[in-house]
């Protein structure tokens, strides 16, 4: 294939929209805004939400919950998950990365104890629930909470 020969794919590439160019174009007169009205005016637009002056959804719907910007958020992954490791890794939050078990390290990562643990390991992670940290010692590993 040479660059002459290129061209882009069918139905990718439209004619710009002329407006105000007579009646003949489909877009003369009024140049498509219509007669009068807000969307005719220059500077037009509303705000999103905007629902003519009636009161707008996001303030009839009552508030709900509460979301606590100071809390933890944790990546959470499971004992069985370490099996992926070979005896005497140290597991970290980096490890992790790389493996792809956890997408972002968040505020640190913990292990919870769902699955069983076959390898001897040096894990070092933010936190640790008792039963997953009891898993790993009995497998022969070690628990560094940092």
């Amino acid at each position: 294939m040479k660059i002459h020969e290129l061209s882009p794919a069918p139905g990718s590439v439209k004619d710009v929209k002329r407006v105000g160019r007579g009646h003949g174009s489909g877009n003369g007169k009024t140049a498509g805004k219509g007669h009068k009205g807000q969307h005719a005016r220059a500077g037009r637009g509303i705000r999103p939400g905007f629902e003519g002056g009636q009161m707008p959804l996001q303030r009839r719907l009552p508030k709900r919950g509460f979301n606590n910007i100071f809390a933890t958020e944790y990546a959470v992954i499971n004992v069985a998950s370490l099996n992926a490791f070979e005896n005497g890794d140290v597991v970290d939050a980096a490890a992790l990365l790389a493996k792809g078990i956890i997408k972002k390290e968040l505020d640190g990562v913990k292990v919870l104890a769902n699955g069983t643990l076959t390898k001897k390991l040096t894990v070092k992670v933010a936190a640790v629930s008792a039963s997953a940290k009891a898993k790993i010692e009995a497998a022969g590993g070690s628990v560094e909470v940092n």
